[in-house]
């Protein structure tokens, strides 16, 4: 008998720590080879288009997929949002359950997997581009596996969404979030920069980069989106993506520099790489280092598991029998 949780009950049981470790869990079997990943497919009708990513974790028991709808007119731009998980021993249906909130807090959790491994370890202060509700959970997961004391936010043309931001995100993180009118600010002094944006052309000149900065890049999430310019990729001594292929077919970021040679696909390796340690997220202090995220069905599969456990021994959720 499966369960199915509405986004109320995924609320109830799921935070940034569970996220952070199944992240990681996650990524670990990625870099032991374990993980299978299904990729990302897309299907485009008239109206919209449906998007799926799907994995399975046979060390862990689970597989299933995210499915999602979007640019359909009459949702306002993002439609459905849900995951199906089943067991790998079975085959069973486990759950279904709502995942805006699961999305939002995983791809946080995975900036927070990439800091933790590639950002220095005496680091205070971060620079975001971007304060709408991805930046949210972005900062969260920083300041769960970093010191920081302070946040400089910039987001174009939303000065009033920048400020509510800012005064959220003090409240929320008990460090101070300010915001700064220009991406120059942003990048002073700054020793994380986190781009969570929906822009089609970069956000900030590469050629400000202090050394030893960690970018975690989030929007990039199309070949026609680029949030960091090719000076930044050139700039940087360590690339990761969460997956080879998908970056191949999703990464505008980097598929720009490639195509001019900047840089070469051998140059790129994988967070799990980096979490098994195979790959190390950092030389030295001095290093710049660059995440890029699309966001695999692994981390979905993995934060599922752990909500739909919980909920389970919780008894929340409704049971149903197909």
């Amino acid at each position: 008998m499966a369960i199915v949780l509405k986004e109320s009950d995924v609320a109830r049981v799921l935070d940034m720590k569970m996220a952070l470790q199944a992240v990681e869990d996650a990524s670990r079997e990625q870099g032991l080879g374990w993980m299978v990943n299904g990729g990302t497919s897309r299907l485009r009708v008239r109206k919209g288009v449906l998007t799926m990513k799907s994995a399975a974790l046979p060390a862990m028991g689970a597989m299933g997929y995210k499915v999602s709808t979007s640019s359909f007119k009459k949702s306002g731009g993002l439609g459905g949002l849900h995951v199906l998980l089943y067991s790998t021993a079975t085959g069973e249906l486990l759950a279904v359950m709502e995942a805006r909130i699961l999305t939002q807090i995983r791809t946080g959790a995975a900036t927070g997997v990439a800091t933790k491994y590639m950002a220095r370890r005496n680091v205070h202060t971060v620079g975001v581009f971007g304060t709408g509700w991805q930046a949210r959970t972005q900062l969260e997961a920083i300041c769960a596996v970093r010191n920081i004391r302070k946040v400089k936010a910039y987001s174009i043309d939303l000065a009033r969404q920048q400020k509510a931001f800012c005064r959220e995100m003090t409240h929320l993180l008990g460090a101070e979030v300010i915001p700064v009118d220009s991406p120059k600010e942003v990048l002073k002094d700054s020793d994380i920069i986190v781009t969570a944006t929906t822009s089609a052309k970069p956000v900030f000149d590469g050629e400000l980069l202090g050394e030893g900065v960690h970018i975690s890049a989030m929007g990039s999430g199309t070949l026609t989106r680029r949030e960091v310019d090719e000076i930044t990729v050139k700039k940087s001594d360590v690339i990761i993506v969460d997956s080879l292929e998908n970056a191949k077919g999703e990464c505008g970021d980097l598929m720009v520099p490639i195509e001019k040679g900047i840089i070469n696909w051998g140059q790129v390796r994988e967070l799990g790489d980096v979490v098994v340690g195979r790959v190390k997220g950092r030389q030295s202090e001095e290093d710049i280092t660059l995440f890029e995220c699309q966001g695999i069905g692994a981390w979905d599969i993995s934060v599922a598991l752990r909500i739909y456990e919980l909920a389970k021994e919780r008894g929340i959720g409704a049971s149903v029998s197909f």
